[in-house]
């Protein structure tokens, strides 16, 4: 019963589905090359050449829609850190200047989230993008980025009811993480903003992101953090929206010295997933202790009525309090 009611909820509602068998060149070496400040634009432009091969070959290959979504990553105006045509595919997007940026997001999708969907995954990062840029004090720099690092899980399938895909996503991320942090000035903030299916990669990739944190582990749930700068450690705040679970028990299980966030709105079906945790065939299905409760520690805020597609939506409670987290300003973001 807990795996079918998973399988029925932990998903987000978009219809794309994974492809494999669509040709595309394998990704650039600039895709996996360190990172700086002055590699930057040759990285995306390395990402943007591949991202039209691929276009080419879906054309070549009769899908046209695959073609349009590759081909739309291809104008100047789009900055790739990383794609991957193949499959289902996988993109690293940056919104802003990401070499001089004060306050940095990354954002981490959920289920059914591929390049064939990834419109609607860059429409929410433009709207953080935009609430950013419209919250921050004179002189703060923002940047988004939207990471599609990993193979999502499936709307109808065993894999959304586990931690295997998150599994296989962390160590990705982890690499992410630390390649990013030599393009970035030393200073800025980063922020892991994680959704749905994301919030377990997230809950998966919290533990191994800062050996010399190993034995840190998050306080109560108002104790403040103190800045360190994505360049020396890892995330300042850990945001989790319409989460099923981060297959961790509690905000300190996740051993982590980033501040834990937790919101849903009151629209949000995700409410309606068992919060359990259980041994079948092998594996775990279910993601353990709800975010929001108490029990787990988070710190958790208004989303107001967002539903599980709806907390980037221009103008929502959910919106703003996710650029005043990422912005740092955790004494004005409204608490549930």
């Amino acid at each position: 019963m807990l795996a079918a009611a998973l399988t029925a909820a932990i998903v987000l509602p978009l219809a794309g589905a994974a492809r494999p068998e669509i040709p595309a060149p394998p990704p650039a070496p600039a895709a996996h090359a360190p990172l700086t400040p002055s590699t930057l634009h040759s990285a995306y432009a390395a990402n943007r050449a591949n991202a039209d091969a691929a276009a080419r070959m879906a054309a070549a290959h009769g899908d046209t829609g695959r073609a349009a979504a590759d081909r739309a990553l291809v104008a100047p105006s789009r900055h790739l850190l990383a794609f991957d045509g193949r499959g289902a595919g996988q993109a690293t997007e940056v919104l802003g200047d990401l070499a001089h940026a004060d306050r940095i997001a990354v954002l981490v999708p959920g289920s059914d989230t591929s390049l064939d969907t990834y419109t609607r995954f860059h429409r929410t990062a433009a709207a953080l993008y935009a609430e950013l840029g419209r919250r921050a004090a004179p002189g703060t720099r923002v940047a988004v980025i939207a990471w599609l690092g990993y193979e999502t899980p499936a709307t109808v399938s065993t894999t959304v009811t586990t931690t295997t895909r998150a599994d296989e996503a962390a160590p990705r991320l982890r690499a992410f993480l630390r390649r990013l942090h030599t393009a970035v000035p030393a200073t800025a903030r980063l922020t892991l903003v994680c959704h749905s299916y994301g919030s377990v990669v997230c809950g998966r990739t919290a533990p191994g992101l800062t050996p010399d944190d190993a034995h840190a582990v998050q306080g109560a749930a108002d104790a403040h953090a103190a800045p360190r700068g994505a360049a020396a450690h890892g995330p300042d705040d850990i945001v989790l929206i319409g989460s099923p679970g981060t297959g961790a028990d509690s905000a300190a299980a996740l051993h982590t010295r980033a501040r834990i966030w937790a919101a849903r709105g009151s629209g949000d079906w995700v409410a309606h997933v068992p919060h359990l945790s259980a041994g079948l065939f092998g594996t775990t299905v279910g993601f353990g202790t709800d975010p929001v409760s108490a029990a787990f520690g988070a710190r958790v805020f208004d989303a107001a009525g967002a539903g599980h597609s709806g907390y980037f939506t221009p103008g929502s409670a959910a919106l703003a309090n996710l650029a005043r987290i990422t912005l740092d300003e955790p004494s004005e973001v409204t608490r549930a």
